[in-house]
């Protein structure tokens, strides 16, 4: 792992904001052989993979349509660029990854745009890669991290796909987990290209990107909240946090991001009311539980003793601090996790060394 990196996460290839995007389009026509008009049509029975084809929207309209999904957001934001002093300003996680390229590659985009959307782009791939990272840190194996990596590169849209930036970036992931299947707690060496390394050392150089001010994030809540009450006033109701009700509007929070919902627990400007803030707190504690749940069936179904574990760590590394601290999870819950790691990953060891196994070993411990 590179210790100091001296150049901006947009040196690896596959993180510049294209200069522009190449949107490939084309028409298919059939003509009957002779030329005869009057043969009859041949029928042509399409795969799903080319009825989604056909039905992925031109790139053009996704420029449009992102465009007009900025516009509102600058306009709700009460701002007109998405950038200040070099951060982002306005929550763009509204836009799909197509809408994000779109807005990071077309020069119709000014360069604060297009430099919020690189921006937005490498918050999200780190965000991706942030809670494997850290069991990666703790177990010494880097498998699950590049897994990780290789299945949000292909999530991204066909255009962002086509490109060189993106083909090399793929590339090097690949050549990493060829590497990684003989060598599993050894880091990879993928060349220049790859950007896991390039992550890695980004965050122990401390120049990981950083997510929208949580002052701005609470703004943005505060006007969102109004917007939901003014909507229930106009429809005849009244705004309510009682889920029962029958007469009023029930505010339902539960849709609001995870770190939403932590700005107004977390309320340091006084602009939430305590309805508002213990309602926060039930969601956002309700997110968090229901993570915790889908962590401990997941490991259920593993042959991993220690997976219950792993998932707790990946969970918390993927929280921002003001998540973490509005669902109530310390420091002393992560270190129980890595603790809980550590011992039973020491005695599935000895287990082993006594001419157990796994397998063995998760009936024992009852599983």
């Amino acid at each position: 792992m590179v210790a100091v990196v001296s150049t901006a996460y947009s040196a690896n290839p596959y993180y510049r904001a294209a200069a522009s995007a190449h949107a490939a389009t084309g028409t298919a026509t059939g003509v009957a052989a002779g030329g005869s008009t009057e043969q009859a049509a041949t029928s042509v029975t399409l795969s799903d993979e080319a009825m989604a084809a056909l039905a992925v929207t031109d790139f053009a309209t996704v420029v449009a349509e992102t465009r007009a999904k900025l516009t509102a957001l600058l306009k709700e934001a009460d701002r007109t660029s998405p950038l200040q002093d070099g951060k982002l300003a306005v929550d763009l996680g509204s836009l799909d990854a197509r809408q994000l390229f779109a807005m990071a590659s077309d020069d119709s985009f000014s360069d604060d745009e297009r430099e919020a959307a690189g921006l937005e782009m490498q918050r999200r791939f780190e965000a991706a890669l942030a809670g494997p990272a850290a069991v990666a840190r703790v177990t010494g194996n880097f498998t699950a991290l590049y897994k990780a990596a290789a299945e949000y590169l292909d999530s991204l849209g066909p255009e962002e796909k086509d490109g060189a930036d993106w083909i090399a970036g793929r590339a090097a992931v690949t050549e990493a987990q060829k590497q990684l299947q003989a060598a599993p707690k050894t880091m990879p060496d993928a060349g220049p290209d790859d950007p896991v390394a390039l992550y890695l050392a980004l965050v122990e150089a401390g120049q990981a990107a950083q997510p929208q001010d949580i002052a701005d994030v609470a703004k943005g809540a505060r006007k969102t909240l109004d917007a939901l009450y003014a909507d229930a006033i106009k429809a005849g109701k009244a705004p309510t946090y009682n889920r029962a009700t029958t007469v009023g509007t029930y505010i339902d929070l539960s849709k609001l991001p995870s770190r939403t919902l932590s700005s107004i627990v977390v309320d340091g400007t006084s602009q939430f009311s305590t309805e508002e803030v213990n309602a926060a707190r039930t969601a956002l504690r309700d997110k968090s539980g229901a993570a915790l749940l889908a962590g401990f069936q997941s490991a259920a179904k593993s042959s991993d003793p220690t997976a219950f574990s792993q998932n707790i760590m990946s969970i918390f590394a993927s929280m921002s601090t003001e998540e973490r601290q509005a669902a109530g999870w310390s420091e002393q819950f992560y270190q129980a996790a890595v603790d809980s790691y550590t011992s039973t990953s020491k005695l599935t060891q000895m287990f082993a060394e006594a001419g157990g196994s796994a397998t063995g070993f998760l009936s024992w411990m009852g599983k």
